[in-house]
């Protein structure tokens, strides 16, 4: 019955990319289409950290709200057509600034032929609050463009939703340097 709650609020709010942890797939396959001339990016996995002190053990569904959220961001740049998103393989089976050092995230950005490369985490400071970071990094300058705080309230698909939309929205404006 749970599960069928879940998959009729996904398919309501549009978010299929919920089923990436209940019937997982390979992100890496992908190569999303793009305008000729887009910027070719690279979205690193965005970390995860729980301190909210709930008793619940809410680790497998929050794994999927964050690879949902990822699957967004990737979708969402890359359907504006401003950007082409690579894959980032850092030779570890998670990709992200929690387990990489950011020079190592920059040279596989750099190997993937990306000039900006995106990664982030979130951190979940109740039910209701949730905190998310954002850098974009100019991979040929070694420059940050952008790092930016942004927070949103739940902890549900839908909210989650919303805030990869939000950072999708306001990474529209960033653009490497010349």
């Amino acid at each position: 019955m749970r599960r069928q709650s879940f998959v009729r609020l996904a398919v309501a709010f549009g978010i299929w990319q919920v089923f990436l942890f209940v019937a997982p797939m390979r992100q890496d396959i992908r190569l999303l289409a793009a305008e000729p001339g887009a910027t070719p990016v690279v979205v690193a996995d965005f970390d995860y950290s729980d301190s909210s002190g709930e008793i619940a053990d809410q680790r497998a569904e929050h794994a999927g709200r964050v690879n949902a959220f990822m699957g967004l961001l990737r979708d969402r740049l890359a359907g504006e057509g401003k950007y082409k998103v690579l894959h980032l393989d850092c030779g570890k089976a998670t990709c992200s600034a929690g387990s990489a050092h950011t020079e190592d995230l920059i040279a596989a950005a750099r190997k993937a032929g990306a000039q900006l490369l995106i990664y982030g985490g979130i951190q979940k400071m109740s039910t209701l609050i949730t905190w998310g970071s954002v850098q974009v990094i100019d991979v040929r300058q070694k420059q940050v463009l952008l790092s930016r705080l942004f927070s949103f309230r739940g902890d549900t698909d839908e909210a989650f939703g919303r805030a990869a939309k939000f950072v999708s929205e306001m990474l529209q404006d960033v653009a490497p340097k010349s």
